[in-house]
């Protein structure tokens, strides 16, 4: 329970405030995404994510927890990422990345093909970019705040034929990752029942 790390963030308010994270919330977030995501001692994950972003965390551990490798592209590549990401994914032979819709909805069919395992997370994912890019790899949806160390949820593999139909609803955020528990909550913080519309609450064990 000792605190690992402490970072900034705006959370739902706004307004920026510090997060202090422990030790056994970022492990159990290491092993929970090193099973989910298939990352094995051979493979490269990107590291894409600013050191001042929560998301650093799941890349950093995610990686080192199973032995992986960590590929860093130098600044110009994340400035122009939509266009210059894919040459660094091929040429580094990066398998894993976690990275926000809104950049992979404007890339090229094709961008992301070195990748076994995508991973969008940050905003809602729309179906059409399931649609592109879940065909020939893991793609997974996560969800979480910087509270409960980066991620909370994380869904099943998503496809592209059934996940990425526009007329199927949202794409899913999942199930709680381990040792998390998910309750939705009304305006006053009362759980709701199965079925009825509220607000998502995480708390971690």
């Amino acid at each position: 329970e000792h605190l690992a790390y402490l970072i900034y963030t705006s959370g739902s308010t706004g307004t920026p405030k510090g997060v202090g994270n422990v030790h056994g919330a970022v492990v159990n977030l290491a092993h929970a995404q090193i099973e989910a995501l298939a990352i094995g001692a051979g493979d490269r994950v990107l590291q894409f994510a600013s050191a001042s972003f929560d998301a650093s965390v799941s890349e950093i551990m995610g990686a080192f927890g199973a032995g992986a490798s960590l590929a860093l592209p130098h600044q110009g590549i994340l400035d122009e990422a939509a266009t210059r990401l894919p040459a660094f994914l091929r040429e580094f032979n990066v398998t894993h990345a976690t990275l926000p819709q809104a950049l992979v909805g404007v890339m090229e069919d094709g961008a992301l093909d070195p990748l076994a395992t995508l991973v969008v997370a940050g905003e809602r994912c729309p179906p059409s970019v399931v649609a592109r890019f879940a065909s020939g790899r893991r793609m997974i949806n996560a969800y979480g705040p910087t509270e409960t160390a980066v991620c909370a949820t994380l869904s099943a593999p998503l496809q592209a034929d059934i996940d990425g139909d526009p007329d199927g609803g949202p794409v899913s955020i999942g199930h709680a990752i381990w040792n998390t528990q998910l309750y939705v909550l009304d305006g006053s913080l009362e759980p709701v029942p199965v079925g009825v519309v509220g607000e998502l609450y995480i708390a971690g064990d």
